[in-house]
């Protein structure tokens, strides 16, 4: 055993020689400087610090990672300050660093990148998260970790998939929280959803100042709320929540990965901090299992033990992140090596024309960045969070998300987000073999205990107490109040008002509004008038006998119909009475000559047919007359007595005795007709008859009817009597045109069927002859 020993050690130390001889060949450097900007006292700091020191210890321990070259680490704690993380990246660009990893969150690394821009040396964020860090303004910026646009996205899809239509957004008022609300609002507006109260928190916001906030927030109509802030805010935003009765039944709590790392880093938590929390709803950026996954996890404590004061540190996934980003730079560099990269700095001429004391000149121009950030880019590994490989956008492949339920002292995972299958209740590596299926129905998520310890899916909203109210307009009508009755100012009643009051409660979020009346209240207000006044921002919309006509759909958007409709004529009749000779009516005088002449037709083919072989058909020639007339008329009646033998007699008979069969049920079914239902007549049969007459035509004061009859059917205006009301309709229609009146009025279907009800000695004639229908009005952005 102890031979083999000594042999394994020679052989590692002869490895290590060749690896250095080479390296020295081939002007590799026997030392590479990277630097690390953290903030320490952090949760991702404390575990990102721990971890790239032991990423950095492995890959040096690995000859053959590097060639034989070691990474000199230097960290600097810049505290979460913009102008300290500035200030230590300008420390390490002076020591000739190659890259940084860092710096750790979006505010130091907007800062850093402009550095890192000028002196072209990258950056390898492992949890700078702001989607905006991504552009092409900062070339050098690396991200290693997931991009919030996706966290967003999975945000929106959780609304989405529960029904939602509006959430609240409480962020901190920096680059971070703003960036990643802008993102939010990006992919909820994807979904017709929409963020309808941002909460901005500053860094450094006070109990008071929170509370203030969320006095704010609790009182619109949104019960929705995402929080997307840092540790240190975070669960105060939850106390002060809990305080105001904001964690109770009907508020759904959604937190971005910033409360998942906290629950990883510090479990467990206080009990206190936990009966905060109860019900929310958190996401955990996911990290596949793997052996390379669990053996550091199984590292972890020993690393805590050993190299923290405070005892043991929870291992979060950014912790995964920082390691495997110190593995990939390792890579990058080796890669940047062997395609003739060499560790060259040159003088910047715009630092050496800054006067003072700063010592800037100092600095230098990596002249292999460009390589290395190329080399970076283009890595595929796999490490302890999984596939390491970046898209065309600079972004991690296979984006995906934990979604987690706080409860009890712990959490459940109810499901999984990835970009490429949407929500699922199975890990996102094993739909990837898969066609992506984002239908409704695939969109799938455990049971969620919600806030108030019930599974029951939360409304989403209330009637807000300091929304602002839609100023929806009502025709203040006159006549047929049926449809549409104003009484006061404030109410208002009617079949339109049930219809868009039941359309109303069937939404899943709240809209407040409130009817206006429009009109005199002593002639019929135009619609069209109406419809134009929501154009011109006096109402937001118009509910009420509202037709949808072509002109007024250029003006403004109209629902869906809920009353199908159009222009009828409608004009007097009167009834057809039967009499003694009503038994005459179902046939007419032509149709009463024929059938008798088919019945003389018929006896006498029956007695040529006949009369040779039957005796009954035989006699004198008046008897065979009386014969030929009795058969034929007997046969109406099915009474015929005499018998035929002859074949084509008895062919004839029967074909004829189904005519008369057939004529019997005609008559029978029209006199059954005439006798029980009522006829009515009228002069005016319908549009046409109407439009060729000379005749006087009533309408509805201010309704469509008028243009239409003028425009399109060229009837003169002078024709054309104004009428207000049913009353006014029935004493025109009664005095007709020769006493004042009119022949007939055209009106929309549904006033004309309501005027009828009542009214029997008045009927719509011909058909309808316009289709159009009734809708509720209103600018689309009004709703949004």
């Amino acid at each position: 055993m102890k031979l083999s020993g000594v042999m394994l050690l020679m052989i590692f130390y002869c490895e290590l020689f060749v690896y250095r001889i080479t390296a020295q060949a081939s002007g590799r450097p026997s030392v590479v400087n990277i630097g690390a900007l953290l903030s320490f006292n952090t949760n991702v700091g404390k575990v990102a610090k721990l971890a790239i020191k032991a990423a950095v210890d492995d890959v040096n321990s690995d000859p053959t990672t590097l060639g034989g070259t070691k990474l000199k680490l230097q960290m600097q704690d810049c505290n979460h300050s913009g102008f300290l993380a500035l200030a230590e990246a300008l420390h390490l660009m002076e020591g000739q660093t190659v890259a940084i990893i860092g710096p750790q969150d979006a505010v130091t690394a907007h800062v850093v990148s402009h550095v890192a821009n000028e002196l072209q040396v990258p950056l390898l964020s492992f949890s700078a998260t702001d989607p905006t860090l991504s552009s092409l303004q900062f070339p050098y910026f690396v991200r290693t970790t997931q991009s919030d646009q996706y966290q967003m996205a999975a945000i929106a899809e959780i609304v989405d998939h529960y029904g939602w239509r509006e959430v609240i957004a409480i962020y901190v008022d920096d680059d971070h929280g703003r960036n990643g609300i802008a993102a939010l609002g990006d992919t909820l507006a994807a979904k017709r959803c929409r963020i309808s109260f941002k909460a901005p928190l500053s860094v450094e916001a006070t109990e008071d100042e929170i509370t203030d906030l969320l006095v704010k927030v609790a009182l619109t109509e949104s019960r929705i709320i995402v929080v997307h802030t840092h540790y240190n805010r975070g669960p105060v935003v939850f106390h002060v929540a809990q305080y105001l009765g904001m964690l109770g039944t009907g508020y759904v709590w959604i937190a971005t990965s910033w409360l998942s790392t906290a629950l990883d880093t510090n479990s467990p938590f206080p009990s206190d901090v936990m009966d905060d929390i109860q019900g929310v709803l958190t996401l955990r950026t996911y990290t596949p299992d793997s052996v390379l996954k669990r053996k550091f996890i199984s590292r972890w404590r020993n690393l805590t033990d050993a190299k923290t004061p405070n005892g043991y540190i929870g291992l979060n996934a950014y912790g995964f992140y920082a390691y495997d980003t110190v593995w990939l730079l390792a890579r990058a560099i080796n890669s940047f090596f062997k395609q003739g990269g060499n560790l060259s700095f040159s003088k910047d001429s715009r630092l050496s024309d800054i006067q003072g004391h700063l010592r800037l000149d100092s600095l230098r121009i990596f002249n292999g960045g460009n390589l290395l950030r190329d080399s970076i880019l283009q890595a595929n590994m796999t490490g302890t969070a999984g596939p390491a490989r970046f898209n065309s956008h600079g972004d991690l492949i296979n984006p995906a998300y934990e979604i987690i339920n706080v409860i009890g002292t712990g959490y459940r995972r109810i499901g999984y987000w990835s970009n490429y299958s949407g929500l699922s209740v199975v890990r996102p590596e094993t739909l990837y073999s898969k066609p992506p299926n984002r239908s409704s129905s695939n969109q799938r998520l455990y049971s969620v205990i919600w806030p108030g310890q019930t599974t029951q899916k939360p409304r989403g909203w209330v009637f807000p107490n300091n929304g602002r109210h839609l100023r929806i307009g009502v025709p203040n009508r006159v006549s047929f109040r049926e449809f549409v009755s104003v009484k006061g100012s404030e109410m208002t009643s009617g079949f339109c008002i049930d219809v868009f009051t039941a359309a109303i409660n069937l939404l899943p979020y709240a809209v407040p509004y409130k009817l206006i009346p429009f009109g005199d209240g002593h002639n019929n207000p135009s619609c069209t008038e109406l419809v134009r006044l929501i154009t011109a921002g006096v109402y937001d919309a118009a509910v009420g006998d509202i037709a949808i006509i072509t002109n007024r759909t250029k003006m403004a958007d109209f629902t869906q119909p809920y009353i199908e409709s159009g222009l009828v004529v409608v004009a007097p009749v009167r009834k057809l009475n039967s009499n003694a000779w009503a038994f005459l009516s179902p046939f007419t005088p032509m149709m009463w000559g024929v059938t008798a002449v088919f019945f003389l037709a018929v006896g006498a083919v029956v007695w040529i047919l006949e009369h040779r072989l039957n005796d009954e058909f035989r006699g004198p020639p008046k008897r065979q007359v009386v014969t030929i007339l009795w058969f034929s008329f007997s046969t109406m009646f099915f009474a015929h007595k005499e018998k035929t033998v002859s074949a084509l007699g008895r062919l004839v008979l029967i074909i004829w005795l189904f005519v008369v069969l057939i004529i019997n049920s005609s008559y029978t079914a029209s006199l059954t007709s005439i006798l029980t239902v009522q006829k009515l007549s009228s002069p005016i049969k319908g549009i046409d008859s109407l439009r060729s007459s000379n005749y006087p035509i009533g309408y509805q004061v201010n309704s469509f009817a008028r243009n239409y009859l003028v425009d399109e059917l060229n009837i003169d205006e002078s024709r054309l009597v104004p009428l207000n009301s049913p009353e006014e309709y029935a004493k025109a229609l009664k005095d007709g045109p020769h006493k004042g009146g009119v022949a007939a009025v055209v009106d929309d279907r549904a006033y004309a069927e309501l005027f009828l009800s009542t009214r029997c000695e008045f009927s719509i004639v011909g058909q309808v002859f316009t289709k159009n229908g009734w809708g509720f009005v209103s600018i689309v952005s009004s709703f949004y």
